[in-house]
């Protein structure tokens, strides 16, 4: 009995020790900073089939991940990954892609990503037309910043870890689609997609649902993860919505890799869901932090090397 306590006293302790360096790392002002960067009007809705919607968030993404000292993806010679989508008449897009090389597993790979495109300029609604995607997804986007600079700062991933920025996840996919083919699935430990943080779940605050929560035990090591704090990882509550096939976490999971949107918007009632009122303004910056900060300690033991999630059972796509 008394073993057991030490045992759980030092987990706790752990805990502890991993939440004090998000708080310290993981700052509210830099988030703030980063968000209302991307989603503001200069940014113009960040449509990926419009190529000067998009150069300013992609080279302010591109901007962060230079700061923050990543290496550029294999074969590039900038952060920049240009492909030319077909389906829009040969329009050339990006993703932008950095790379935090692993001390000790440097051939394992785990992603963390979002898409920053959006959805652009569209009718006017009293007087906006501006569609900037402040939740949808500059929230992700910005997870996605922070938590590379978090991992370089801690500076002790054993597996490789790879920071992208998905173009066009609203129009088809085609960023993730071109990304999934640059690189080799089986090296792939783990996804996390983040789409959407800037509201609290159903749930209430300190809480966030992972998409395909049952195909893999993903979302269980997660939970173990964040033991011991105020935040709980959901199964997906809104299976009717077929999320798990809805974003760039897609293109890998087909392919068996247990690839996971993270996620806290309601989204059968959110009010401005691909409307022009999608602003910072609607945001709950502290629920956006508690995310960003469970993620970071939710994926320690991946980023670590202890824990592997299960595969994911190769399955054709469903839908977007």
């Amino acid at each position: 009995m008394k073993k057991t306590t030490i045992v759980l006293s030092l987990l706790l302790t752990a805990t502890i020790v991993f939440a004090q360096q998000e708080d310290q790392l993981i700052t509210e002002d830099y988030v703030r900073q980063v968000i209302t960067t991307l989603a503001s009007d200069d940014m113009m809705g960040r449509a990926a089939v419009s190529p000067k919607q998009t150069v300013k968030a992609a080279d302010f993404i591109a901007s962060q991940f230079k700061e923050t000292g990543l290496e550029t993806f294999a074969g590039l010679s900038g952060y920049k990954q240009e492909f030319v989508a077909k389906e829009f008449a040969g329009t050339s897009m990006n993703n932008v892609v950095g790379v935090l090389k692993g001390k000790s597993k440097p051939d394992e790979i785990v992603i963390f990503s979002a898409h920053y495109d959006h959805i652009g300029i569209v009718p006017a609604v009293e007087g906006d037309s501006i569609a900037n995607g402040a939740d949808d997804d500059a929230s992700g986007t910005t997870a996605v910043i922070a938590l590379a600079k978090y991992f370089k700062k801690i500076n002790n991933n054993a597996r490789t870890l790879v920071f992208v920025a998905f173009t066009a996840e609203e129009v088809g996919g085609m960023g993730s689609r071109y990304f999934t083919e640059q690189v080799d699935a089986s090296k792939v430990i783990a996804m996390f997609n983040i789409e959407m943080i800037g509201k609290p779940s159903k749930w209430g605050q300190n809480s966030a649902f992972i998409t395909g929560f049952e195909r893999s035990d993903f979302g269980s090591i997660l939970q173990k993860n964040v033991k011991g704090t105020q935040f709980q990882f959901m199964p997906d509550p809104y299976p009717e919505q077929e999320l798990f096939y809805r974003s760039d976490n897609a293109r890998l999971a087909i392919k068996g890799v247990p690839a996971h949107s993270i996620s806290t918007d309601q989204i059968d009632v959110d009010p401005y869901y691909h409307t022009v009122n999608d602003e910072v303004e609607t945001l709950d910056m502290n629920n956006i932090v508690a995310a960003i900060k469970a993620i970071a300690l939710g994926s320690k033991s991946i980023v670590s090397g202890e824990d592997t999630p299960t595969r994911v059972a190769p399955m054709k796509k469903k839908g977007k």
